[in-house]
């Protein structure tokens, strides 16, 4: 038999880089996927959580990640995207398993603590290794094959969600986080770490690896001024897309008049129209990925900019419309727009990006930008909505113009 250090050096060499991101990328979105199509009933439901704990939540969620965000990046840029990859996940399954087996306020919040700061350790580490690992000329080929698979991975999750839910709502998150520790535990023994070397004198000194890692993540972005509009526009993602990620359901739900659907559960046809838009997604993700040059930086930023733009007009319609078919279809361009949109900005972001000793800091800095958006932005436009949803929906459109 062999050892467990040779075993998972072989494992390494069985499966590429490339396989195992798109792995982690189905699985992760089908893990997540499980645990959040319940999440918002177990709250209400089984927590009885009121309008301001649930927001509340929200707010604790985004203010971790915005704290945690830039230390654990510089931690996978000086130490090991491996070890920061697979201490995220660990986390994120033990947050989702204390929320599901405590149902108080206070274990709530408390798990969005311990899975958000997870979330963190993930986030830049993620694009970082698949770069390190592949190289630069195929990051674009890898973000845009990781969004399809998870897209695939949510797809199959919602029904399944649904199906154990309706044994007990709370056990989708039990296992979903049960599956996230293990799913770590796989990720120990078949990530390979071939493309990176951490910075020289990291484990004798930490802090100074990490604040010189900082100070050259800054240098950066003082001679690519690119890679600073990039994070601006991030910010204006951040900020609009908690209006219309909380209020969409609220606007289907109270601006139309569906008692046509009366004989069908509410929480069905949300997750049909949960299951249309992520088929379309796919769609539309392959599409991209077979006809567009993401190595041409000028086609990636017209894209940007049509998509974008696309998303205001399509979000400001989508709060105005009167008809319900007119909604849905609005609602799934937007879908379609945001999940094309995504890997195209990362890949964008990545090309900029020259030194990859501090590629998952920056990455990180972008995540905890967008962060601040919605923390920013997600209880303005809340209080909007409490007087209109759609006047909430059109200013988060207007929110998302200057982008």
């Amino acid at each position: 038999m062999l050892p467990d250090g040779r075993r998972g050096a072989g494992l390494r060499r069985r499966l590429s880089p490339l396989a195992v991101y798109t792995m982690l990328s189905c699985t992760s979105s089908f893990l997540l996927t499980v645990v959040f199509t319940v999440e918002t009933l177990y709250h209400l439901m089984v927590v009885h959580m009121n309008p301001l704990q649930l927001v509340l939540t929200g707010t604790i969620l985004e203010a971790t990640i915005f704290l945690f965000e830039v230390p654990t990046g510089v931690l996978a840029d000086a130490r090991s995207r491996r070890l920061s990859i697979v201490i995220g996940y660990v986390l994120i399954g033990l947050g989702f398993i204390l929320e599901a087996s405590v149902p108080l306020f206070w274990s709530v919040a408390l798990a969005q603590v311990i899975w958000g700061l997870g979330y963190t350790f993930t986030s830049g580490a993620t694009e970082a290794w698949i770069v390190d690992e592949i190289g630069q000329a195929r990051a674009g080929e890898a973000f845009l094959r990781g969004a399809q698979a998870s897209r695939a991975g949510t797809l199959v999750a919602i029904p399944i969600s649904a199906a154990i839910g309706s044994i007990r709502l709370a056990l989708p998150m039990v296992l979903g986080g049960a599956c996230m520790v293990l799913l770590a535990c796989f990720l120990a023994v078949t990530m390979s770490e071939e493309g990176y070397q951490p910075a020289h004198g990291a484990s004798r000194h930490p802090f100074r690896i990490a604040s010189s890692t900082m100070r050259a993540a800054r240098g950066l972005l003082g001679r690519q001024p690119l890679l600073l509009g990039l994070l601006g526009i991030g910010l204006f993602f951040g900020l609009y897309s908690e209006g219309f990620d909380r209020l969409w359901q609220a606007h289907l739900l109270q601006s139309f008049n569906t008692a046509w659907l009366a004989s069908v559960p509410t929480v069905v046809w949300m997750a049909g129209i949960d299951m249309i838009g992520t088929l379309l997604s796919m769609a539309a993700i392959s599409i991209v990925q077979h006809r567009v040059d993401v190595a041409r930086i000028a086609t990636l930023g017209r894209i940007l900019v049509v998509t974008t733009g696309a998303i205001v007009l399509a979000l400001a319609g989508f709060g105005l419309a009167r008809r319900f078919d007119l909604a849905l279809a609005l609602l799934w361009l937007i879908v379609v727009l945001r999940a094309i949109h995504g890997p195209l900005h990362a890949t964008w972001f990545n090309q900029r990006i020259d030194n990859p000793q501090v590629r998952a800091t920056l990455f990180s800095i972008s995540s905890q930008v967008d962060s601040i958006g919605q923390v920013a932005g997600g209880p303005g436009v809340g209080a909007i909505g409490n007087a209109s949803i759609r006047l909430a929906l059109v200013a988060s459109a207007a929110i998302l113009s200057p982008a």
